[in-house]
């Protein structure tokens, strides 16, 4: 039977003060929690209680006190990030012109209803998404959920070891589906990992964003951001995957349209702030007009 190791309840559980006190506090933590669990999908009873314990106590604490301890002062919430119905009002004849330009040589398509409460509901936002203070933000995961490059690099960085070390009690995530951790650091209250498909599998990826706002809505939370997931070096082509996830969300807003004040889709490079662009005005047009994409 391994022993536990011994170390002050009080170190682990009490305020601190700033980003780099709390990394260091749970880097303390997780080497502990590795020396006696050996990383087991389930963990012991006294494992899940440290865990359960430093999640709620994120979960409960006040908000001045908790922006003390992002890795940065950076942060956005709900309301500094526009509707797509007022992004597309305040660029509307750049965005048209865009439009009918990419669209000119393609053959017709389909396009969806008006919606101006729909609209309201979605967002495109350019920038780093472990800056948003929302209720989820959503993580381009690998299948064993121990971090890794790119935007999972930068929430595990951003949240502390505290979510590694949640992280390794869910035994690992399959390719489409998802599973909630706390943010610990970040400034968003939860983090959803999906596990994206590496090359182009539509239903793979439409899994993703449908079981992320499955559990969302689960979990009575409001507001989640999305990254290009599946896109980069996993291969998934990027138009391509863009037209999965905004005509995925669209179906499920309309499916639950008091279930979700806000969705994000956190965008970095131009080309894909240029793409979303062009297919927004497909998926959540905010006026009548015929589409070719």
């Amino acid at each position: 039977m391994t022993s536990m190791p011994c170390f002050p309840k009080r170190l682990v559980f009490e305020a601190v003060p700033n980003h780099l006190t709390y990394t260091r506090h749970c880097s303390f933590l997780y080497t502990c929690y590795c020396q006696f669990s050996n990383m087991s999908r389930t963990g012991s009873p006294f494992e899940d209680e440290v865990l359960q314990k430093e999640k709620d106590k994120f979960l409960s604490m006040p908000l001045e006190e908790k922006r003390n301890l992002y890795k940065d002062s950076t942060y956005y919430t709900c309301d500094k990030i526009e509707t797509w119905q007022d992004y597309f009002l305040k660029a509307k004849e750049r965005l048209q012109k865009q439009f009918f330009d990419t669209s000119r040589n393609k053959g017709p398509g389909n396009f969806y209803s008006v919606d101006p409460e729909l609209n309201k509901k979605v967002s495109l936002w350019q920038g780093n998404i472990t800056h948003l203070e929302i209720d989820a933000i959503v993580n381009a995961a690998n299948s064993r959920l121990r971090g890794g490059g790119g935007v999972d690099g930068a929430i595990h960085s951003a949240a502390g070891p505290s979510l590694k070390a949640e992280c390794a009690t869910l035994g690992g995530c399959d390719v489409g589906n998802a599973k909630i951790t706390g943010g610990y650091c970040l400034p968003a209250k939860h983090v959803i990992h999906t596990v994206g498909p590496q090359g182009e599998n539509s239903e793979k990826l439409e899994s993703c964003y449908r079981t992320c706002l499955r559990v969302l809505v689960r979990k009575q939370l409001r507001s989640a951001a999305f990254p290009c997931i599946s896109t980069g070096i996993y291969g998934y082509p990027q138009e391509a995957a863009a037209h999965v996830a905004l005509k995925t969300v669209r179906n499920f807003l309309e499916e639950n349209p008091s279930l979700i004040d806000r969705v994000i889709f956190c965008l970095f490079l131009k080309e894909d702030v240029k793409t979303y662009e062009n297919l927004m005005q497909v998926y959540f047009p905010v006026e009548n007009t015929k589409t070719n994409l």
